[in-house]
């Protein structure tokens, strides 16, 4: 979409939204002068304090100097999601999902920077953060969202005071913590597609000085789509979580808080869609049907060649191989001790988490049997922060520490390719075996220079060591006869062939050293209006590839390096009933990280996978953020985003040992636009209220999961409106219902494309309209 075309776009759907805020406030101005008589509803009506702990201790987020958005408890809940996708075009510049074929796989970008692999090798460059514990894995990086406080998003790099391999930004999630006071909140929602959730959260004080409290959700819904062979549903949810805590807090100095969480998911294998053209292996004509079959093949929304994917009204896919099966179990546990001490405030914070993950899915989505993959993987992570916090002068404090971490995983993955030309029975089973440890100490200071310049600055230094083992096998189902004879050959099966019959074993092992830092000033121009600028540099470590089809291919991959300039505004106006956040960026990165997977010319075919270092970019952008609350119980929010993310060098080796220069081309999975608008507000009847709520989330159109951003890889843009409809008897009142819907338009979108050139199109939707209702009790 051209410069031009966006911004009308945005006139149209936004400009009015923002023009009625404007007045709204200015008018709700005028009455709050004019009247004294309205000063407490004036005084009801003010914008939200929120307390964030961005910078490692809490503090108002408009006094943070660094690009973040903080979504609330409760707006999480309004949104009436599991995890974190619903963030997607609600929040500037954050684009939130999962690869085509691993829906528990975390697919982040922040700014144009993320990384697209279903598999944990790769790392992340945006880090998840759950109560001080940063998260590994991308497997487990879409948590469950229940119980929780707030989320707080800080855009660009963190490396500083959030470690390393935060080029893209952080996503720091605070759960609700015990209050030591006894009461309590449970939650009930029902829905279409035979959606039930019940939530609930006990607060349970023990003693004086020992509180606890326990946490438990269950979700359940049935998917979206439809298996053309025997007409099930496909992609079914099946998730319960339970998080216990326990604080205790003998004196006003020191407290520790233990934290044990264990998830389940007990789903339906993932739906993927046949997005093949004429001519490519998983290609299967529409029409195409098998005795027993409900109906025959559906059309491939790829067609016709050389477009974008568009999605259609019915969510269709296939499985005829596999079990319907994608299970999961996580355990973690979290000690987060604090001590306020002649040598400062001391916090420790100690994480332990395992997953085992167990899944079958298949890949060609068609009513042929083509490929299928059974996964298997399990993995730990173990870390430890300890810091300080000082104040050595009232005009300095200063935050220091160290991070160390630990994490293991293995992943199996059983890729059976029945349909492919001249594979009938053969299998390629595949292995990785990952050990990574990572050290770091960190400072970061902030002084005043006058009453309302303050500087920061920062620096950490970083040593991660990484090994891997990876390996690829090839079997085949052999039948024999009594004598032992080689008689032909039976259809791929998962265990129990013949194997050794091509394959390898590339082992890696390096160490890579990193100092980064961080120097900017903030300015307190009024007690409401701060602006601010920062240089950083983010540092991301090399690592080995392992899924691989090629032994050279594991590499290592070497670190990738950004260096950010970041300017801003917060301010809030009207007597804190309008608040507006702008921050303007540029980041310039060098050796970017860019994950390829490919098909090999083989007969049978291998499946191929690297990371290249080859490419340098840069993004630039804007983010603004409006707040505003004109009259008592009416909220308005605004947020539009222009981001510019681009290869500057980047000649690109191809598979078949051509090279392509796409220096000036887009990055993947980085629209050039996300906006939103909406409102809440709350209407008197008798002696309770009715809340009306509207959000409009739009996001730009972008390319996905191909380096060569090919017209199959595009994504459309999308626009979601959300509302809802919420009673409570009075204004204290414990008990509330929630009428609600996501998608209200039934807007039909493509979530995610995964390409490859002659051999398959791997395509997945995003849901179409959900509703149903909450009811909530407080005690």
């Amino acid at each position: 979409m051209k410069q031009s075309q966006w911004f009308d776009v945005l006139a149209r759907r936004y400009l009015p939204m923002l023009a009625m805020m404007t007045v709204a406030v200015a008018a709700g101005e005028r009455t709050a002068v004019a009247e004294d008589a309205v000063a407490n509803a004036t005084e009801s009506g003010s914008l939200e304090t929120i307390i964030v702990t961005a910078q490692k201790r809490a503090e108002n987020s408009q006094t943070v100097p660094i690009s973040l958005s903080a979504v609330t408890g409760a707006a999480i809940e309004n949104a009436h999601t599991i995890n974190l996708e619903a963030l997607t075009g609600a929040v500037p510049n954050v684009q939130i999902g999962h690869f085509s074929n691993t829906p528990t796989g975390a697919v982040f970008n922040i700014r144009g920077m993320g990384v697209i692999e279903p598999d944990p090798y790769a790392g992340q460059t945006v880090t998840v953060v759950v109560d001080g514990i940063p998260q590994v894995f991308n497997m487990t990086s879409l948590p469950d969202l229940f119980d929780i406080e707030r989320i707080e998003i800080l855009r660009g790099p963190q490396g500083t005071l959030f470690g390393a391999n935060t080029t893209g930004g952080v996503v720091n999630i605070v759960t609700r913590q015990p209050t030591g006071h006894e009461g309590g909140r449970a939650m009930v929602s029902i829905g279409n597609y035979n959606r039930l959730d019940a939530n609930m959260a006990l607060d349970l004080p023990i003693t004086d000085t020992l509180a606890g409290k326990i946490s438990a959700t269950h979700h359940s819904e049935r998917g979206f789509a439809t298996n053309i062979v025997d007409g099930s549903s496909m992609g079914d949810q099946n998730i319960t979580a339970v998080r216990g805590y326990l604080k205790w807090s003998p004196n006003s100095d020191f407290d520790a808080t233990l934290i044990q969480e264990v998830d389940q998911g007990r789903n339906g294998a993932p739906y993927v869609v046949q997005g093949g053209l004429p001519g490519e292996v998983e290609y299967v004509a529409p029409g195409t049907k098998f005795p027993g079959d409900v109906q025959g093949q559906y059309p491939s929304p790829c067609l016709p060649a050389g477009s974008p994917c568009r999605a259609p009204n019915e969510y269709l896919s296939a499985n005829n191989s596999v079990p319907d099966k994608d299970n999961y179990n996580i355990y973690a546990t979290t000690l987060t001790m604090n001590y306020k001490s002649g040598l400062g405030d001391l916090t420790s914070i100690t994480g332990y988490k395992r997953f085992n993950e167990d899944n079958y899915t298949d890949q060609d989505g068609t009513v042929v049997w083509i490929d299928d993959t059974h996964r298997v993987t399990h993995g730990y992570q173990i870390s430890q922060e300890l810091r300080d916090t000082i104040n050595p002068t009232d005009d300095m404090r200063v935050i220091f520490g160290g991070f160390a971490s630990y994490d293991y995983y293995h992943h199996l993955q059983n890729f059976r390719l029945e349909g492919f030309p001249g594979a009938h029975g053969v299998r390629q089973p595949s292995t990785q075996d990952q050990i990574r440890r990572s050290y770091s100490i960190f400072g970061q200071g902030f002084l005043k220079l006058t009453d309302k310049l303050r500087l920061q600055a920062g620096l950490r230094g970083t040593r991660e060591k990484t090994r891997m083992i990876a390996d690829l096998d090839t079997c085949v189902n052999l039948q024999y006869d009594p004598q032992g004879n080689v008689i032909g050959v039976g259809n791929a099966v998962f265990t129990g062939d013949t194997c050794g019959l091509g394959g390898f074993t590339a082992k890696g092992e390096d160490t890579w050293n990193n100092l980064g830092g961080k120097i900017g000033l903030d300015y307190q121009a009024t007690e409401k209006l701060m602006v601010y600028g920062y240089i950083a540099r983010g540092f991301k470590s090399g690592g080995f590839t392992g899924r691989l089809a090629i032994p050279t291919d594991i590499g290592p991959y070497n670190p990738e390096k950004v260096t950010t300039f970041e300017v801003g505004m917060k301010a809030d106006w009207l007597d804190n009933r309008l608040r507006t956040n702008l921050s303007v960026f540029f980041n310039k990165y060098k050796d970017l990280q860019l994950a390829q997977i490919y098909f090999t010319n083989d007969t049978p075919p291998k499946q191929g996978n690297t990371i290249l270092n080859a490419a340098d970019a840069e993004t630039k952008g804007a983010e603004l953020e409006i707040t505003a609350v004109p009259i008592a119980r009416l909220n308005i929010n605004f947020a539009v985003a222009y981001l510019s993310a681009k290869y500057t060098k980047f000649d690109f080796l191809q598979p078949n040992g051509s090279t392509v220069d796409l220096s000036g081309t887009d990055l993947q999975n980085a629209p050039k636009v996300t906006a939103s608008a909406g409102f809440n507000y709350e209407v008197p009847v008798g002696a309770g209220f009715i809340g009306f709520g509207l959000q409009d989330r739009y996001t730009d159109s972008k390319y996905f999961t191909a380096l060569l951003n090919t017209p199959r890889s595009k994504i459309q843009a999308m626009n979601y409106i959300d509302a809802n409809i919420d009673w409570r008897p009075s204004d204290d009142s414990k008990f509330d219902v929630s009428f609600w819907g996501r998608n209200l338009t039934d807007k039909r979108y493509i979530a995610s494309v995964f390409d490859a050139p002659g051999t398959l199109g791997l395509v997945n939707y995003m849901p179409p309209r959900e509703y149903g209702m909450t009811v909530n009790y407080k005690w």
